[in-house]
């Protein structure tokens, strides 16, 4: 993502990110200007280890190591990955991808009846992976929200 900072402050408040950018230099100092950003613009933030203090954790497909903070989400991508973030204390799991993605070209979008069996009696599930402008209208209702990454690159933000 060119400008992830300017593409934070352009979100509405209430909204969330999680910062991955794993490998990518200066990710300490990124991400203390994006949770700058985020504390100005009432943005919850969650982030892949290691985490900087006060801001959530983000889990991949689950697997958790050391304390839970005060949050935790997830990605996960079939039902076992589901349960085990659940397990891990995630609040929030995004499942993905709902839809094909850019992000993924050789990944199988599991589609709305394996998406809610993925999440199926679960809270706090989320829907990940194609989504924009035109699929958010078919995310399944039980989704407690949704995610997005590419969408945000045709709004003109340039981000990833």
């Amino acid at each position: 993502m060119p400008d992830v900072v300017a593409t934070v402050r352009a979100l509405p408040p209430g909204c969330g990110v999680v910062f991955r950018h794993d490998g990518v230099p200066g990710r300490a100092t990124l991400a203390q200007h994006v949770a700058r950003a985020c504390r100005a613009g009432r943005l919850v933030m969650v982030m892949t280890a290691p985490a900087l203090p006060g801001v959530g954790l983000h889990l991949r497909r689950g697997y958790r190591s050391g304390a839970v903070p005060r949050l935790v989400t997830s990605s996960s991508h079939n039902r076992l990955e589901v349960l085990r973030a659940k397990r891990a204390g995630a609040a929030v799991v995004f499942v993905s991808p709902l839809f094909s993605t850019r992000s993924h070209p050789d990944g199988t979008a599991l589609g709305g009846v394996r998406w809610r069996i993925a999440g199926a009696g679960v809270g706090g599930v989320f829907a990940l992976g194609g989504i924009n402008a035109e699929t958010v209208r078919a995310v399944p209702p039980c989704a407690m929200g949704f995610g997005a990454i590419g969408a945000l690159t045709a709004c003109g933000s340039h981000a990833t």
